[in-house]
């Protein structure tokens, strides 16, 4: 599968990287031999590059992903949420992920709680160092971002501790805003940039090329409802945005291609875009994703859509 560099640094990523909620539970429960057969599958596929984070699962994706993952991979992680134990007769805190475990999601963009957060996830992941960390949901912590936690990250980037530094967001105004006033190696724009929603084509993206600043896409499918499913953007799909689904269907489908392969593939025809995450749950969906991406598309789709 190729591989592309993030920014300047030495991080080489697989085109396709398999996002780590969903072998966390997102939705929908996903047994330890489930998770460790979708890590692996991905593996036999050519995938070299795993995204996680504290979040998903608390913490549930990291353990997994380290226990099933060999060493010559590229792993990215999160900053922003420490998980503390929960405490007397305090429920858990599902977040869209079942059977979640006995651990609260506690905000701390402090530089200790940047430290912290980071060696838990060294822990659960049983590695020494990560290669990739991002600043996770920063939205109403921007001011933190720039006092303490960037600091943070830039500095565990010196020390070697990481090898490449940025922030994770489902919107692109505030990623812009971080691209232009920081030295970030990659962003992860999370449904953005997509056959549905190309907001980030206005700030984000051409801020990235000016900056030499990688992007990586998630939410490729809008939460489902490019792949299918009925959600768009985590809530169900209104009636006027069905109606575009249902005309981008009709123009792949007069060449051949399914939907879901050109919401894939779409992304990556941007230069600054590096990888796109596929959040897979089984073996089977690694092998559709994988699928996809192989097929060829027309330029005249392009053109077209």
């Amino acid at each position: 599968m190729e591989q592309r560099r993030l920014g300047d640094t030495t991080v080489e990523v697989s085109a396709l990287g398999l996002g780590g909620a969903g072998i966390a539970g997102l939705y929908q429960a996903v047994s330890d031999a489930e998770a460790t057969a979708t890590v692996r599958r991905a593996y036999e596929r050519g995938i070299r590059y795993f995204d996680t984070a504290p979040h998903y699962g608390a913490g549930r994706s990291e353990r997994r992903l380290g226990a099933a993952l060999p060493g010559d991979c590229v792993i990215s992680t999160k900053v922003g949420r420490l998980l503390v134990p929960l405490g007397p007769g305090e429920p858990p805190e599902p977040e869209g992920f079942a059977d979640p475990p006995p651990l609260r999601r506690v905000w701390d963009w402090s530089a200790e709680g940047v430290r912290r957060s980071l060696c838990g996830s060294l822990e659960r992941l049983g590695a020494d160092h990560v290669d990739v960390v991002f600043l996770h949901d920063p939205d109403d912590h921007e001011e933190e971002v720039y006092a303490s936690a960037y600091p943070a990250l830039a500095a565990l980037r010196e020390e070697g501790v990481v090898r490449a530094i940025g922030a994770g967001m489902n919107q692109s105004a505030m990623l812009t805003r971080f691209v232009e006033r920081l030295d970030l190696d990659v962003v992860l724009c999370a449904g953005r940039y997509t056959l549905l929603d190309r907001s980030a084509l206005e700030d984000l993206l051409p801020a990235c090329e000016r900056r030499g600043t990688s992007v990586v896409v998630g939410g490729v499918y809008n939460t489902g409802l490019l792949a299918g499913g009925t959600r768009y953007d985590y809530h169900p799909a209104p009636p006027e945005v069905r109606a575009r689904v249902a005309r981008l269907e009709e123009v792949c489908a007069g060449y051949g291609v399914p939907l879901r392969a050109a919401a894939l593939r779409f992304p990556l025809r941007h230069p600054a875009v590096a990888s796109v995450l596929a959040g897979c749950r089984s073996a089977a969906e690694v092998d559709d994703n994988a699928d996809l991406l192989e097929l060829d598309i027309p330029d005249a789709l392009w053109d077209e859509l």
